[in-house]
């Protein structure tokens, strides 16, 4: 992968265009900015929420996902602009901060003085339009506006002002700004050619696009590792699928997790059908094992095939030197967390068979009703891809892929440099189902 610390030419011209472009109605400096920041706090009020009301705003306003990979070829044009649009914004003196009130909860149909410095906050950084007017009432306007900013966090798109929301709107404009720089050095380095067919995992996005022909074909909810376990920043390449995999702990599970367990019930291994093997391929008993012991027993742990397997029904292979891949789970309605740093640094995928169905599209005799029966059969069944696949592990907090939305994430392995990006990963978060990978076996 070719590093570059400047601007090729296409993404020089790119930027040219998309300058070009919205040129008509960027602004022109911090004197232009600061005079719509007053035209926006001075505007007209509007009404109250109910004679005002517009279901479309609610329903077009989370539309803010495209087609378009987070590496795709404009990528660095459209950051490079929310670059400069952001600047503008700084130079006015940013957006108000928001205080939610203690006596009632942000969302449609209240009417509180605090909305106006939500509606504020929103029209400043393009949620809102300016049309909606500054008033009390929390109307439809500003239902649709907060789903927007919602939308573009990664937060739940629920309209309501709760903990989460309003931290990351009070993140102020001179941090969004930084981050957004800290993120074109980011995606410039991986601005080559990528693959005609590729896989890519954002961390702290916790998803996964599957890119084809320069477009997103399928995206993917995912589960990343913890602050204290992270996913490893990668290269490498899908060479194999196996359905119906085998789960074979790391030493470091055993150690810090299995061990503990067996101490606590010593049926736990044969509950989750785990079994022992030395370096000859022998079964060994769990009761000839010292679980008191400091160090773990010099074994292999591996766990059968089956529902209640840490990998369920798939496990993704590709080449790299920390041992982690990407898999299914059974614990499915972890996928629903808005926090999904749970794992020891392998990625669990939500819907994996449909990865898999794509990742084998090319491989003769994988339809999709072929890997369905076979995973029915229980059997376990390793399938080398007829090409390997390119996979990326990632670490993007900030970018825009088209329309100048911006999209921003918390900073879970604070790698960005300012405090206030990781606030809504330090506090809230839920304890992992178990102590075992995410890969968490059942207790």
């Amino acid at each position: 992968m070719s590093k570059k610390n400047g601007i090729d030419a296409n993404s020089r011209r790119a930027f040219l265009r998309s300058a070009a472009a919205f040129g008509a109605a960027a602004w022109a400096g911090s004197a232009y900015a600061q005079t719509a920041l007053d035209e926006l706090i001075n505007s007209p009020r509007r009404g109250s929420w109910d004679d005002q009301f517009d279901a479309k705003a609610s329903r077009t306003a989370t539309a803010v996902l495209s087609n378009t990979p987070v590496f795709g070829p404009e990528t660095i044009a459209h950051v490079q602009q929310a670059i400069f649009d952001y600047q503008q914004i700084v130079a006015a003196g940013g957006w108000p901060m928001v205080t939610a009130p203690s006596t009632v909860r942000l969302e449609l149909g209240v009417n509180d003085p605090a909305v106006q410095q939500l509606r504020q906050r929103l029209m400043v950084s393009g949620d809102l339009p300016r049309a909606a007017g500054i008033s009390s009432a929390f109307d439809s306007y500003v239902d649709g506006a907060v789903k927007r900013f919602q939308a573009r966090h990664g937060l739940p798109t629920d309209g309501v002002i709760g903990e989460f929301t309003l931290k990351a709107l009070n993140v102020d404009a001179a941090t969004r700004l930084a981050q957004l720089e800290t993120n074109l050095v980011r995606l410039q380095s991986m601005s080559g050619d990528l693959g005609r067919r590729y896989v890519m995992v954002n961390i702290p996005a916790a998803y996964i696009e599957a890119v084809e022909n320069g477009r997103v074909v399928l995206r993917h909810t995912a589960i990343v590792g913890k602050i204290d376990r992270q996913s490893p920043i990668l290269n490498s390449k899908i060479y194999e699928v196996i359905l119906n995999p085998y789960w074979t702990a790391p030493r470091s599970i055993v150690q810090k997790d299995i061990m503990p367990l067996m101490r606590k019930d010593p049926t736990y291994l044969e509950r989750n059908a785990i079994r022992l093997f030395d370096a000859s391929g022998n079964e060994v008993s769990p009761e000839t094992v010292d679980w008191n012991a400091e160090k773990a027993p010099n074994l292999m742990f591996r766990q059968d095939p089956g529902k209640i397997n840490a990998m369920s029904s798939t496990k993704i292979n590709f080449h790299n030197e920390h041992a982690v891949y990407m898999h299914d789970t059974p614990q499915q309605g972890l996928f629903n967390k808005l926090m999904r740093f749970e794992s020891s640094g392998c990625v669990r995928v939500q819907n994996v068979r449909d990865l898999s169905t794509w990742l084998l599209k090319e491989t003769p005799g994988w339809s999709r009703q072929q890997i369905e029966a076979t995973i029915k059969s229980g059997v376990n069944t390793p399938i080398e891809l007829a090409e390997e696949v390119p996979v990326y592990f990632t670490y993007v907090t900030a970018w825009s892929a088209k329309d100048r939305v911006v999209q921003f994430r918390d900073d879970i392995y604070q790698r960005d440099g300012a405090a206030e990006l990781a606030l809504q990963t330090t506090t809230g978060i839920e304890q992992s189902a178990g102590p075992i990978d995410a890969d968490a076996l059942p207790q």
